[in-house]
């Protein structure tokens, strides 16, 4: 049977190099600029949740400071997605990066004082939330822009597991310098100067997004977010289904219960435990960027989310530190695949005009399963124990992936990323 002149050739071209994304001189100073401040931030973290420990032995003291970080992203996503679409987001990133310098500086200037403020620490880790606030949806909107639409994928990937390492590296080398440094003000010293690493890479990005939208500030163009991902299924259907599955999945804040009581390993138990996601996470990520999932996404989307469930169940019945690591690792696997998906999805097929709107409201949803599921976790934990509270939501997972089979049948039924949302 002969083939048609030219098919070799164009089935070539649609092949998509595993470092098709890295080929962009953008996406890569935007890789270096996320990898500096999310490494940054998260050591500052780690040195700030001991710094305070250390003042008042307080653990409420410890969700203040979380608190502190949380609240200016949900009183603030309205007009961080209209800023996000209002202005350059190169020089929004450029912002708000400069100001987590600053604030690093100014905690490496207050661990330094003879007397340190616990009040004080708040303030700055309450100006770092609404940098954070206002950075997220920029950045979020701004990849597309570095990339071709058919390597999106391979940079959503690729950007995902940068963001994974950086969580694992990022607390393991803020405790190591703490703990082998000066103390906090070490932390906080290199806190800064890696921010402004970040600052220097995003300065040295070409892409320049401009002004997406040109109305003025109303209720209406900071509603546009809203209202944008209520009339298209596809995006509300992805997003929701990935905060209804954390939101009751949420056996992360179990870990350190299940360590002590369950599976009695005491510390280096529960670091296993909390690394073992972020592992299967990472990896995952890399193996999708070299072999991407271009077919039947949404029902892929769904698979994972089960698997989320069934891995969370399966950790919450096990008694062998072997199999909930392992279960654990298959979780961030299967929940990374879920994270492409759904980031790919969203930033493909919203308008650019759109996308700082839309993405300010896709991080309000995952922010809000991440912290209010472990806020449901403990109260089901208070009421039924440990074991309980993580089977029952990893069955509630597995309850909603039905449910959202049969609500949004556009979800399931989407086949390429090219697809545009119903």
């Amino acid at each position: 049977m002969s083939s048609q002149p030219g098919a070799e050739v164009e089935l070539e071209d649609l092949r998509i190099p595993p470092g098709a994304a890295f080929q962009h001189r953008d996406f890569r100073f935007f890789q270096i600029a996320r990898l500096s401040s999310i490494i940054s931030m998260e050591m500052q973290s780690v040195a700030v949740a001991w710094q305070v420990y250390q003042l008042t032995h307080r653990p409420l003291d410890l969700g203040y400071v979380g608190l502190a970080q949380f609240l200016p992203g949900i009183i603030l996503f309205l007009p961080a997605g209209h800023a996000a679409d209002r202005f350059d987001r190169r020089r929004v990133l450029l912002a708000t990066n400069v100001v987590q310098m600053v604030l690093a500086a100014l905690l490496l200037w207050h661990a330094l004082l003879p007397k340190q403020s616990v009040a004080v620490i708040l303030a700055f880790m309450f100006a770092s939330g609404v940098a954070r606030a206002f950075s997220g949806p920029a950045s979020q909107a701004i990849l597309p822009e570095m990339v071709p639409e058919r390597h999106f994928p391979n940079a959503v990937a690729w950007g995902s597991s940068i963001f994974m390492v950086s969580t694992i590296v990022g607390p393991a080398l803020g405790g190591l310098i703490y703990a082998f440094g000066n103390g906090a003000s070490t932390v906080y010293a290199l806190s800064s100067a890696m921010f402004l690493v970040t600052i220097i890479a995003i300065e040295g990005l070409h892409v320049r997004t401009g002004r997406k939208e040109h109305k003025a500030a109303s209720m209406e163009t900071l509603l546009a977010g809203f209202h944008y991902v209520w009339q298209q299924k596809v995006i509300l259907g992805s997003i929701s289904l990935d905060l209804m599955a954390v939101f009751l999945g949420g056996a992360v804040a179990m870990m350190p219960i299940f360590a002590s009581e369950i599976l009695h390993t005491g510390a280096w138990g529960l670091g296993l435990l909390r690394a073992a996601p972020a592992l299967g996470a990472a990896l995952t990520g890399a193996a999708v960027a070299h072999w991407p999932v271009e077919r039947r996404i949404g029902a892929v989307l769904l698979w994972c989310v089960t698997i989320f469930g069934v891995t969370t169940i399966w950790f919450g019945l096990s008694r062998s530190l072997r199999m909930s690591v392992l279960a654990l690792f298959l979780l961030g696997a299967s929940d990374m695949v879920s994270v492409i998906i759904r980031g790919t999805l969203v930033q493909i097929t919203t308008p650019p005009e759109m996308r700082g709107r839309v993405a300010a409201v896709n991080l309000l949803f995952i922010g809000a399963s991440n912290e209010f599921g472990e806020f449901e976790s403990g109260v089901t934990a208070q009421w039924f124990g440990a074991v309980p509270a993580v089977v029952m939501g990893g069955v509630g997972t597995l309850l909603v992936v039905v449910l959202y089979m049969w609500r949004f049948p556009e979800l399931r039924s989407v086949d390429r990323y090219k697809e545009r949302a119903i």
